[in-house]
């Protein structure tokens, strides 16, 4: 892990626009900027070819679907393995590379239905008295996307939302359901932080999904002090 003083963080970003992967990105930018991180932007996959992703400390990818290539994925995972901190949110992570097994055991979860595409709002609580969550309240969002995943029991659950029965087909979501919403898991030498909220840039206009993801990031990088 570098020191703090050299921080830098790599911004991979792309796929499908709907989920807006530069908008999204650029709020946070400043954000990891002001937490003291010298960010590297790419709009490829192909940057994880670049031969230097062990110099950075954070790997912040927005990219969903589309493919990764095997030596593209070859390069992430020894990155991330060897202490190399990796994060991002909603489709930018957990719907990215459908096909890779591989790379959905790295962080922990895969996207595999939207019950009722975009909903009038939910709920996300605040389970864990982690770092990254301490101190922040549970929260609402509008308008948007309830992720339904496949998740790794090993991971570390920071926050969960529970499915109200009434959109999609009930016999398929139930009420009651409660879903993994945000998470950590250690891969290797590397930390892993996924959140599940993100479907565009306007879930992140409250504070609480925006400092929460912050300092998961901030986290996975190796940091000691996380942003209030």
């Amino acid at each position: 892990m570098q020191s703090e003083s050299k921080r830098k963080c790599l911004v991979v970003r792309g796929g499908w626009d709907g989920h807006t992967p530069v908008e999204s990105t650029n709020l946070f930018v400043p954000l990891l900027e002001k937490a003291g991180f010298e960010v590297d932007i790419s709009e490829s996959t192909e940057r994880y070819l670049g031969g230097d992703l062990a110099d950075f400390a954070l790997i912040l990818q927005c990219v969903t679907m589309s493919e990764i290539q095997k030596e593209e994925w070859q390069a992430l995972s020894e990155a991330v393995r060897g202490g190399v901190g990796f994060g991002g949110w909603h489709g930018g992570v957990i719907d990215a590379f459908r096909q890779n097994t591989d790379y959905q055991f790295m962080v922990g979860g895969q996207w595999v239905a939207h019950p009722g595409n975009v909903i009038p709002g939910y709920r996300v609580n605040v389970i864990s008295d982690h770092p990254i969550t301490r101190g922040i309240p549970s929260f609402d969002l509008k308008d948007t996307e309830q992720y339904y995943n496949h998740i790794d029991p090993g991971v570390n659950v920071l926050c969960e939302t529970e499915f109200s029965g009434e959109y999609g087909d009930g016999s398929l979501y139930p009420a009651g359901v409660r879903m993994p919403y945000a998470w950590t898991r250690q891969y290797g030498e590397g930390r892993v932080f996924v959140a599940c909220w993100g479907h565009t840039f306007k879930d992140f206009e409250t504070q609480s999904p925006l400092r929460i993801t912050l300092r998961g990031l901030c986290w996975a990088a190796g940091l000691d002090e996380l942003p209030e």
